[in-house]
């Protein structure tokens, strides 16, 4: 949590809130991978270890989908 924290107040906001937003999200979205990947390290409990592997799954391809989407939309 204190890496995500660090990770989305590093850097300025550029003013575009489109940009910002989708830039902002890819770090949230990396922090519950992070998080996920802790859980399959070291949970042992069958659902939330099939939950983590859901979450990195999916949020994989949301960061993927917001950086596609900001190298076509540079901030300005």
């Amino acid at each position: 949590m204190e890496k995500m924290n660090r990770d989305m107040a590093a850097g300025p906001m550029t003013g575009n809130a489109d940009h910002d937003f989708a830039s902002l999200m890819a770090k949230h979205h990396q922090a519950a991978i992070d998080m996920a990947r802790v859980e399959l390290e070291h949970g042992r409990d069958p659902e939330m270890r099939r939950t983590a592997q859901e979450v990195i799954d999916k949020q994989q391809k949301e960061i993927a989908d917001l950086r596609t989407w900001m190298s076509r939309h540079p901030s300005r």
